[in-house]
């Protein structure tokens, strides 16, 4: 009976417990479903930099980016991508709901729709290229949630295992004289 080599790997199993609940509370909160899995270090690192990236780019843009609309004023296209940070991107659906049914917007508007175009227009003007840097922040933060998302319910990626671990192949020496 061989005994493993020094250098070779062993193959590492995780439990994911449950990886569709797992996926559902990594789209809730960023981290939640890989401390659901006990990989706590992954649910640190998500969370930090997921909701990090996220509440950036919505203080950047004075909490005026991240909205839900889609009507003939404008399509924002951007909030489905916002979306994927889960429930921090909740309440501008509800905005959204008071504001279609003429009550004033809670939390003094933050994350609600503009009323007009005049509205979106100044802030715009007023926030500059804030604006469109706070909506790209937080649509970068939806999307690397996606990324998290998929490796609670699915694992991480397995690695390349066997070979030399001496890296890359080095360039061969130039000819003496040159």
């Amino acid at each position: 009976m061989d005994a493993p080599s020094p250098t070779s790997e062993v193959p590492v199993e995780i439990d994911l417990r449950d990886p569709y609940l797992a996926a559902l509370l990594a789209w809730l909160c960023p981290g939640a479903g890989h401390c659901y899995q006990r990989r706590y270090g992954k649910a640190v690192l998500f969370a930090v930099c997921i909701l990090g990236i996220y509440f950036f780019g919505l203080a950047l843009g004075e909490g005026k980016v991240v909205y839900a609309s889609w009507n003939q004023v404008e399509r924002r296209w951007q909030y489905p991508l916002q979306m994927g940070v889960g429930l921090p991107s909740a309440a501008a659906l509800v905005q959204r709901m008071r504001v279609n049914q003429d009550q004033e917007p809670l939390w003094g508007g933050l994350m609600a729709p503009p009323r007009s175009v005049s509205e979106l227009s100044r802030w715009h003007y007023e926030l500059s290229a804030r604006f469109e840097l706070g909506t790209l922040y937080t649509m970068v933060a939806g999307l690397l949630n996606v990324l998290a998302i998929c490796d609670a319910l699915a694992g991480p990626m397995p690695g390349h295992h066997g070979g030399s671990r001496e890296g890359p192949p080095r360039k061969a020496d130039p000819p003496p004289g040159l």
